[in-house]
């Protein structure tokens, strides 16, 4: 939005303001990527500034946050333009979901298609995903699905990667025995970095038993802009699913 920002450009920027993570900025899996990019259209800002607020899920009791009762909870962690959520929402109005996004034109782009298609199933994080997840009851998501996130492919940032011991240990507390974790990436290194973490946690298990089992996509895949452009540019994606193991019985 730039150094000029308009009366506008302040209005939302009293709705979704640049909050520093709980976790602090070393922490792994917190958020370091931008929050606001170029300028939003009228109907977009009105939508922030009035839609969002109703759609902020209350972390504490998140269920309570719908208007309908839903069978289970599922979470996205950062949905980008929204392509895949709405998809799911679509296709399982049963089903609650919570969307975490930070950056304002990627939320803006799932509130349109919300409003415009009534989705009543889904609710929004527009902060960091680890205070989010911190802060949710434990067990009480269903599924947790990571897709294409940013893969900080140097060294001194991979510390960065959300999928880290710690983001699993996280995660292990608040979702629920058997349900899965979905990963999708198009860099080969960050696939390696999240199979390592995964095999040396005690809390999920890899579940691919063939190659095809991380080679294609999940049978209910819509597909991403972020898929697109990785064809586009003639990189292989790989769809990794985790299972949350049943906690051990204390000795």
């Amino acid at each position: 939005m730039g150094a000029h920002g308009s009366g506008r450009d302040a209005a939302l920027g009293a709705v979704l303001t640049d909050r520093p993570s709980a976790a602090g900025r070393d922490a792994p899996g917190a958020f370091y990527g931008r929050r606001k990019g170029k300028r939003l259209r009228a109907s977009q800002d009105e939508l922030v500034r009035t839609l969002l607020p109703r759609l902020r899920v209350d972390p504490r009791d998140p269920l309570a946050s719908f208007p309908h009762p839903s069978a289970s909870l599922r979470l996205e962690i950062g949905f980008g333009g929204g392509e895949h959520l709405a998809a799911q929402a679509r296709a399982h109005p049963e089903i609650a979901f919570i969307g975490c996004e930070p950056f304002v034109n990627g939320v803006a782009k799932l509130l349109a298609v919300i409003a415009r298609e009534r989705l009543l199933n889904i609710r929004i994080w527009d902060a960091d995903a680890t205070e989010l997840i911190g802060a949710l009851p434990p067990r009480s998501l269903a599924g947790v699905s990571l897709l294409y996130p940013d893969p900080w492919p140097k060294r001194r940032h991979r510390k960065r990667r959300f999928l880290s011991d710690r983001a699993l240990a996280a995660l292990a507390r608040v979702m629920t025995p058997g349900s899965e974790l979905r990963f999708a990436t198009d860099i080969d290194d960050y696939a390696g970095w999240a199979l390592a973490r995964v095999l040396r946690s005690s809390a999920f298990q890899w579940t691919a038993e063939r190659p095809d089992d991380w080679r294609r996509p999940w049978p209910d895949w819509p597909g991403t802009r972020y898929e697109a452009k990785a064809s586009r540019d003639e990189r292989k994606a790989v769809y990794l699913t985790f299972e949350r193991r049943p906690d051990r019985d204390p000795p």
